[in-house]
């Protein structure tokens, strides 16, 4: 079956199925699902993939006040597996004529909700639809007939996908440690990828787009056009080729995560927001909106891990004085709503995590409820973070207050203002937390002053480096910096100084040496099968308590020990605590490859052993595997 040119008969129709966006009526039972004249379950009907749900339910425009289309209707489904676990409770939202996407229509009649299921078998949903004001965040309701109350059934088979695709591996799920665990494969996950540009969705080819500083301009994504592929999706007769092209070049180079505001309003871009107008915030565009989601899922498919930055330090707290900020920081209606858009248009995506705001600048009970809000209204509890400056005491200012049971936080995205301060930062927040009794998912997100952060590849278009730190000292003391404090991984922020920078990057070919040290890195750790998610940093083994840069250790006592010498030379390793012979194998973090030997090949436990020399040693940086 090829979905991008499926066909399906029902009431003497012709419909086609595209696998980024549906254009249905009805499904044919051959797909698995009970036929109802008032609800319609399309998709690929198999584990871990995008099932949606679509009724005909009250015309609309987007533009209603009474009622407000995104207000006044409380629509959501609740999916159950006939062995009565897992039930999902997902808001669903209004889709305009249910193919905005390319007609940008703004008014219709389709509604709709998704799920990704984790179960074969046998699914039921149940479909509430209120209406009354402000029904869907948190207002009173009436059910509204013949919506409220409609049911059915669809039957899921095993997925189909292999390699990148996420849908191979499951949703990613925090399961209460220091890394998130896929839940099919049950593989761990480190990511390594994009923080840069924070504008990405500020994309000329997507609908009611614009941007409010001259400065930060529209992209185009030109550079990355002829990494599209025939077959890939697009919007609008063409459009989006830029953007899904350069998702496949940061797949290609192996990386498996980017980020992105998706709402920038005030901020350095203002040029992002999911809104009919800027100012506007109960009133949603939905063919943008579809939009996002094509590029999104493809995304997913892709094998991305998708960083939803909520909101940005102009825009989160009370401070600005446009009052761009959603109700002055609270959470008040504006909020919920931007909330639960968000959750019922892309929760599904296996893949996610919900940051509250870049530096944010929201109280810490402002944080508080925000967290707990989307933990409520999200039925598959994706990762939730948060951001702060990157000087210590932005970091003490929120974060002591955020740990354990004081919020619904489940990681950290670290900041520094000096790129020097990221191994004790990481180390820090994850001792912290674990601590508390709820470790956090620490990833290192910003690196160095807002202005440098990773510079582009020597040389790129003939750009001269004159400040900040280079690619090899955010490849030691950002990258395995954070690996080897037991971190999550690194998104690369591209500050504003350098060209292709946080605002206006639209290559990301300018950072291609950054994206093979961590691809480099990632490979390590998978194609050797370290179990980085049992490991604690050991530091004080190679006589480092103080966790400077000097050197660094991740180990599973006794297992195998990993020794990170950024400046090359050797050192000693503590193993007293540790019995039997080890080997001792080199990795090149700088080229990456095999393991390669050094002067010393072997050691025996129960004391401490000298790692011997490198296989060369010319003062660049050197891993060291010590294994059982």
């Amino acid at each position: 079956m090829n979905l991008s040119t499926e066909t399906v008969t029902m009431r003497n129709m012709l419909v086609l199925v595209s696998p980024y966006l549906l254009i249905l009526a009805a499904v044919s039972p051959s797909l698995g699902a009970d036929t109802s004249e008032s609800a319609v379950i399309s998709g690929e009907l198999k584990q871990w993939h995008k099932v949606t749900l679509t009724i005909e339910g009250p015309a609309a425009r987007e533009m209603d006040q009474d009622p407000n289309p995104f207000t006044d209707y409380a629509f959501q489904v609740t999916f159950a597996h006939e062995s009565g676990s897992p039930t999902y409770v997902v808001p669903g939202y209004f889709a305009a004529d249910g193919n905005a996407a390319n007609t940008s229509a703004d008014s219709g009649n389709r509604w709709r909700a998704h799920v990704s299921p984790d179960k074969i078998g046998r699914w039921t949903y149940t479909v509430s639809f209120l209406k009354g004001r402000h029904a869907a965040i948190g207002g009173q309701g009436k059910p509204l007939q013949p919506y409220d109350g409609i049911k059915g059934s669809f039957t899921i088979a095993a997925t189909d996908k292999t390699g990148r695709d996420l849908r191979a591996r499951g949703r990613l799920t925090y399961v209460g440690k220091h890394h998130l665990q896929f839940a099919g494969s049950k593989e761990y996950f480190l990511k390594v990828g994009a923080d840069a540009p924070e504008t990405l969705l500020a994309y000329k080819d997507f609908d009611g787009t614009e941007t409010h500083n001259p400065k930060a301009p529209l992209k185009t994504w030109n550079p990355h056009l002829s990494d599209w592929k025939d077959g890939d999706p697009t919007w609008k007769d063409g459009k989006g080729k830029g953007l899904i092209g350069a998702i496949n070049y940061l797949a290609g180079n192996g990386m498996n995560a980017f980020s992105f505001l998706t709402y920038a309003a005030g901020g350095d871009g203002d040029n992002v927001w999911p809104f009919i107008r800027r100012d506007d915030k109960l009133h949603y565009d939905c063919s943008k909106l579809d939009q996002w989601g094509i590029v999104f899922e493809h995304g997913s498919a892709h094998g991305m891990y998708l960083h939803f930055k909520l909101s940005e330090s102009e825009n989160s707290g009370a401070r600005k004085k446009d009052n761009v900020a959603m109700d002055k920081g609270e959470l008040g209606p504006e909020r919920k709503l931007y909330l639960r858009e968000l959750n019922a248009r892309y929760g599904h995506l296996l893949a996610i995590n919900r940051n509250l705001g870049e530096e944010n600048t929201q109280t810490v009970q402002q944080q508080r409820d925000m967290a707990r809000y989307i933990h409520d209204t999200d039925p598959y509890h994706h990762l939730i973070v948060t951001h702060t400056g990157g000087a210590w005491p932005a970091h003490e200012k929120v974060y002591p207050h955020m740990l354990g049971k004081q919020s619904m936080l489940t990681g950290a995205s670290i900041q520094t203002r000096d790129v020097m301060d990221t191994h004790r930062y990481v180390v820090h927040w994850l001792h912290e937390s674990a601590k508390a009794g709820r470790p956090w998912v620490v990833a290192n997100d910003e690196q160095d002053l807002g202005s440098t952060g990773t510079p582009p590849d020597p040389g790129f278009g003939g750009y001269v480096q004159k400040e900040g730190p280079t690619i090899d000292q955010i490849r030691k003391y950002a990258l395995w910096a954070t690996l080897m404090a037991g971190g999550a991984g690194i998104e690369y922020y591209f500050g504003y100084k350098h060209p292709e920078n946080d605002i206006l990057c639209e290559n990301w070919r300018s950072r291609d040496k950054t994206w093979d040290y961590a691809r480099y890195a990632h490979e390590f750790f998978i194609e050797n099968k370290i179990a980085f998610w049992r490991a604690r940093c050991a530091d004080g083994l190679v006589s480092n308590s103080k966790h400077d840069n000097t050197r660094y250790c991740l180990a599973e006592t006794g297992s195998w020990y990993l020794v990170y010498l950024p400046e090359g030379g050797t050192t000693e390793l503590d193993l007293s605590q540790a019995d039997g012979t080890f080997t001792v194998q080199w990795f090149n973090p700088r080229s990456g490859g095999k393991l390669m030997d050094g002067s010393v090949t072997r050691v025996k436990g129960g004391g401490t052993v000298s790692l011997g020399n490198p296989p060369s040693d010319k003062g660049e940086d050197w891993l060291v595997l010590v294994r059982e």
